[in-house]
């Protein structure tokens, strides 16, 4: 079981390679909102006890500490349920009643839960988050962007639960509001969509550089202070490229 808690800004990647001719390659970048002492992001990956892995991508509501109390109840309670076996969806609403009954209602959260299945061989997504899941087939682009409620404000609340066969080069990019609104104190707000084709124009997918990318640009369209936490997941599937040997790397500065 692996656990990443409180990390302020990183970057990680994971090479999980189980799915004979293929292998997950996942990064994540996080930044924290300008002048803010914490971050309202909790990401959270955990081993599924049938094999593959999880990622649990939670934004508090407000910012600094009291955003990252939050975003660590419903992180902690989705991966905890994960770990025993819970199916996604499950865990999403148990994670959302939760938070609710925790906080009385009063406080609200947004949950992604990105799952590699090995059980079923497919790529789970569970969104409470109205920013949308971009996901790439065959080099197209897909916006994974019906409407959810965000967790915590009501009783079974359900999330938007998508399926996807493991195919090679599939990707899916996932991301808080941080990034939506980059820009937005300028009038110069992000193309996320624009930003994708332009990297997918540069060669195959690259989990580490694309989400590094997204962070980077999104800063400089705030002008170096981001307006808000920003947390940017990506994975892909590719093509076999090792052997079995399982690598994480995460950096932190200090």
């Amino acid at each position: 079981m692996c656990y990443f808690q409180n990390i302020h800004n990183w970057t990680a990647i994971y090479r999980h390679c189980r799915i004979h001719v293929m292998e997950a390659h996942i990064a994540v970048s996080k930044i924290s909102k300008y002048a803010s002492s914490e971050s309202g992001d909790t990401m959270e990956m955990v081993e599924r006890p049938a094999g593959g892995l999880s990622f649990v991508l939670v934004d508090g509501q407000r910012s600094g500490k009291s955003a990252k109390a939050i975003s660590n109840v419903v992180a902690r309670k989705a991966i905890s349920l994960l770990a025993d076996g819970v199916r996604d969806g499950a865990a999403a609403r148990a994670a959302s009643d939760y938070l609710y009954t925790h906080r009385a209602g009063k406080v609200m959260a947004t949950l992604n839960i990105l799952s590699i299945d090995l059980q079923t061989n497919s790529l789970v997504i569970v969104r409470n988050n109205p920013a949308p899941v971009i996901l790439i087939q065959d080099s197209n682009i897909t916006l994974l962007d019906e409407p959810v409620d965000v967790v915590g404000i009501r009783r079974e609340i359900r999330p938007s639960i998508n399926e996807i066969p493991l195919t090679r080069n599939l990707v899916a990019i996932v991301f808080t509001d941080g990034l939506l609104h980059a820009g937005d104190r300028s009038g110069q707000r992000m193309d996320i969509v624009q930003h994708i084709k332009e990297m997918m124009a540069d060669g195959p997918p690259d989990p580490v550089r694309w989400a590094d990318k997204l962070i980077h640009d999104a800063v400089k369209l705030d002008q170096g202070r981001p307006s808000d936490d920003i947390s940017v997941l990506v994975v892909a599937i590719v093509p076999r490229q090792g052997d079995d040997v399982r690598q994480l790397i995460v950096r932190v500065p200090l």
